[in-house]
This record gives C-alpha cells, sequence and structure tokens, in this order.
C-alpha cells in the first residue's frame, strides 16, 4: 500500500456545538438581496394575525418570508446527511491556538483515544473544525395554489350587505364631497392595520384589496357582497348614460360620483363614496406595478377586458353562488350584457370568463363555483400522474418512496 506524501489537515469539533439553521434561498430571492439595492423583507406568521377565530379553518401555524412583492412559506427539510459547518484555521482568533487538554483524537480502528504529541500553545495551522451540525435545512416553499390571501381579509373586515347604507347616516360633508384631508389619513391607518394582519407580501395585500373592492368606512374595513358590488356597478352604467360620460374614455371619477348620488334621495338609498370608489378602482387600467391605493382616484378609463369579466363573474356570484340555485344560461348572458356599456355588449361569451369560476350543472343552466370549492375539487381529484411528477420533483426521500409503493399497490 503507498504512502500519502501530502500534509495532513487536523479534523476538530468544538463542544458544545453552536446552533446554526440553514435557509436554502431560491435563485429570484438570493439576487434580489444581494442588489445593489436590496429591498426590506419580513417575516409574518399565521399566529400573529388576530386571534385563532378570525384565521381561516383550515390554517396552521407558520412563518412566511415576504418580499415586496412575493411570499414564501418557510418548511423544515430533513436530510439523512447531515451537514457540518466548518471554520478552517486562521478564524476564529485564540480558538486556533489547541492546548493539549482541549485536543483528544479518536482512532477510527481502535475506537480509542490516543495520545497526540502537541505541544502548548502550538498554533496549528492546518486545522479544519466543525462548530455546527445541521440535520436539517430550510426553504422556501409556494404552495399550489397561492395564500389565499382573500380569506384572511374576509376574515379580518366586516361584510359590507345590501341595507346597510340606512345605518351610515351618509349624509356627511366628508363623504359627499370627497373631502381627502384628515379622514383618508386615518382610512390609511386602518388599512396598513388590515395588512399588518395578513401573513403575505404588501403587493399581494394591495391586489387583493383592490380585487374584493374592499374600503374603509366610519372607521372600519369592508368587503361588499357581490349583491353590493352589482348595485353600484348598475349605477354606475346608469349615471354615466344620464350625464352622458363615455365610459370607454378617461373621465373625471367626481363626475361619475356626482353622476351616482341622487340629492333628493333618502339616505337608506345611498352608497359612501368609499364603495363607490373601491368598485371604479377594480376595473380602471393600472400601470402595471404600480399602485392604485394610497391615492385619491382623479381620472380614470376602464380596462375593458377586465371590466366585462369582473361584471359576468360578479353578476353570476350575485345571482347563483351555487349549483342548486343555478340560472339559465341564455337568462345569464343577457343579464351580464345589460350590465355593461352599450358598445362592450357584443364583447359577453363564457369564454371571458375564468374556466374556475363557473360550473354548468345541465345543458342549460350556469353557476358560480366558490373559491372553497375550487380549493377542495383541486385536493379530491389529484392523479397518479400528477402525483409521480410531484414526488420526483420533491427533495424528501420519504415522499418518493411514499407514492412508489402507492402505485405498486
Amino acid at each position: 500500500m503507498s504512502t500519502q506524501s501530502a500534509p495532513s489537515i487536523l479534523f476538530t469539533h468544538t463542544a458544545p456545538q453552536q446552533g446554526f439553521r440553514l435557509l436554502e434561498l431560491p435563485p429570484e430571492v438570493a439576487d434580489l438581496l444581494t442588489s445593489d439595492h436590496p429591498p426590506t423583507s419580513s417575516s409574518s406568521s399565521s399566529s400573529s394575525s388576530s386571534s385563532s377565530s378570525s384565521r381561516p379553518t383550515d390554517s396552521r401555524e407558520y412563518v412566511n418570508l415576504c418580499t415586496p412583492t412575493q411570499t414564501y412559506r418557510i418548511r423544515q427539510v430533513q436530510s439523512s446527511n447531515s451537514l457540518h459547518i466548518l471554520r478552517p484555521s486562521g478564524m476564529g482568533g485564540r480558538d486556533t491556538v489547541l492546548r493539549r487538554e482541549d485536543l483528544a483524537v479518536v482512532d477510527g480502528d481502535m475506537d480509542v483515544d490516543v495520545d497526540v504529541d502537541v505541544d502548548v500553545g502550538v498554533d496549528l495551522a492546518e486545522t479544519v473544525t466543525t462548530i455546527a451540525k445541521c440535520g436539517s435545512t430550510l426553504e422556501l416553499h409556494v404552495p399550489e395554489g397561492g395564500f389565499r390571501a382573500a380569506e384572511f381579509l374576509g376574515a379580518l373586515v366586516g361584510r359590507f350587505a345590501p341595507g346597510m347604507s340606512a345605518a351610515a347616516a351618509t349624509g356627511s360633508a366628508r363623504e359627499r364631497e370627497g373631502d381627502g384631508g384628515a379622514g383618508a389619513a386615518e382610512d390609511g391607518k386602518v388599512m396598513e392595520t388590515v395588512f399588518a394582519d395578513i401573513p403575505v407580501s404588501r403587493a399581494e395585500c394591495e391586489r387583493v384589496w383592490v380585487e374584493g373592492c374592499a374600503f374603509v368606512w366610519r372607521g372600519r374595513a369592508w368587503v361588499p357582497t357581490p349583491e353590493v358590488k352589482m348595485e353600484v356597478w348598475k349605477r354606475v352604467v346608469d349615471g354615466a348614460v344620464v350625464q352622458g360620460i363615455d365610459l370607454r374614455t378617461q373621465f373625471l371619477v367626481d363626475d361619475l360620483w356626482k353622476s351616482v348620488v341622487v340629492e333628493d334621495e333618502d339616505e337608506e338609498g345611498q352608497i359612501p363614496r368609499a364603495l363607490f370608489e373601491a368598485v371604479v378602482r377594480r376595473v380602471v387600467e393600472g400601470e402595471e406595478g404600480k399602485s392604485l391605493l394610497g391615492e385619491k382616484l382623479k381620472w380614470a378609463s376602464l380596462d375593458r377586458e377586465v371590466c366585462v369579466r369582473w361584471v359576468g363573474e360578479t353578476y353570476l356570484e350575485a345571482m347563483a353562488p351555487m349549483a342548486s340555485a343555478a340560472v339559465g344560461r341564455s337568462e345569464f348572458l343577457n343579464a351580464w350584457k345589460d350590465h355593461l356599456p352599450e358598445a362592450w355588449r357584443e364583447e359577453v361569451a363564457l369564454a371571458k370568463l375564468t374556466d374556475a369560476v363557473y360550473q354548468l350543472p345541465d345543458p342549460t343552466t350556469i353557476s358560480f363555483v366558490t373559491e372553497f370549492e375550487r380549493q377542495r375539487s383541486k385536493k379530491n381529484l389529484p392523479t397518479d400522474a400528477s402525483a409521480a411528477t410531484a414526488a420526483k420533483k420533491s427533495r424528501n426521500w420519504h415522499e418518493l418512496f411514499k407514492n412508489q409503493k402507492r402505485q405498486k399497490r
């Protein structure tokens, strides 16, 4: 057996070992954090979101890492091979100088301590020391189907139903005149408080706020029901016709608001200005990457594709929220047309709707599919092919082994 002529490197370990947790970052997060101007990232958890009764029923306590635009769930991944964090000689100052009583070498064959001739105070230049042992790592994961921020929002805000305007005393000057002073600042604080309890990124919070037509009214955040959304939208379309406002072009939001408000109408029929703006904001054209929140709407123009789809889906949810309440397909299409500006009526078609939001209980009817039903459908309809694909992508050997056993049966 030939002898090795290369110099030996002494491998030691510290006792006790230090506590380290290794976090594996996806490339996009690593690039973001190492950029010239890295954004502030934060962590949030479901346990910090109000009380357990206000959280989605199927939520569990977890921690998310949030960048300004993305959310990742932090999960622990066990490994059969431990990872050691090493410190080479020359790092750690006085710890690189070993003493006889601090050093013991275990012979691999004899499994006994072997005395090592090391002079006291000798600096061992060729030494590698393990300072931590990690049996698991943390990785960033995006669950299939996203984080369902809308459920958190729904649990944190009130439900604005038909008839609630009657209790509003909506004749307040600030709502009628659209004053955006101190009242707007207070409304912003309410919105920020809600965002702080939703464990997703700021951009996702703003998106779900706009998509839900959420608004602040009388010191509380609200989300209108589909019936209220359609009531407000119907007023917008009718008011625009009466006042000669072309919704296909840019218009003044104040002019549209004046066309919606009827001065001699009783309080029960009035709607809050914030609710009106929330519905308009939902369908206006927006610059990609720019938030529509935090600023008063002055000029606006509608996004035709977004508007047509939103009106159809919202009307379907209001009129046929489940299969047992399904409506006739022709009846639905005609009503959908009636809720759009005249020039956009020909845009109506089932193909304009998102596939997952509607179902056809029979050849002549149609109904809405709730988010809960969509998620349940995804969970209850896994295919063998999709399970095998997921297993191949998995880094956990026990998941791969489990799926292989399932296929053999």
